[in-house]
């Protein structure tokens, strides 16, 4: 997974942490949590705040 696959990674995020509110959290530990998917192999150093916030509207959508 890249970080352009906000869809995948929500999935992947959903199924890793199934007990967490995606409203509730920061970037900081999205990031991490992202890095840490099996699977996921960009580079940590292409993440922003555009992109993170695309992956934890795509897993707040998901968890609907």
């Amino acid at each position: 997974m890249k970080w352009t696959d906000s869809l995948d990674i929500a999935i992947a995020l959903a199924d890793a942490h199934p007990d967490i509110d995606p409203q509730r959290v920061n970037f900081v530990d999205l990031r991490e949590w992202v890095i840490a998917l099996e699977g996921f192999n960009d580079d940590p150093k292409r993440s922003g705040e555009k992109i993170l916030e695309a992956i934890q509207m795509a897993w707040i959508d998901e968890a609907r």
